[in-house]
């Protein structure tokens, strides 16, 4: 899957619920301080973590690759 940056960078939370990876914020704050969600190869526990174009971004079987 793949995210078109409309802006400078999107925060990691923002960009689960906006792709319905997550139902909610809620839901998306929760997989996060789970720690269920990569940025990059590493676990990530900054829910408003600015992703970047480049950025890759893992969430169970779901791979988002920002461009």
């Amino acid at each position: 899957m793949k995210y078109q940056l409309k802006d400078e960078y999107i925060e990691l939370m923002k960009l689960l619920k906006y792709l319905n990876v997550v139902q909610s914020g809620g839901e998306a704050k929760m997989v996060i301080n789970d720690g269920l969600v990569r940025v990059n190869g590493e676990v990530e526990f900054r829910k408003r973590h600015k992703l970047r174009k480049g950025f890759i971004v893992e969430f169970e079987d779901i791979k988002i690759e920002v461009e």
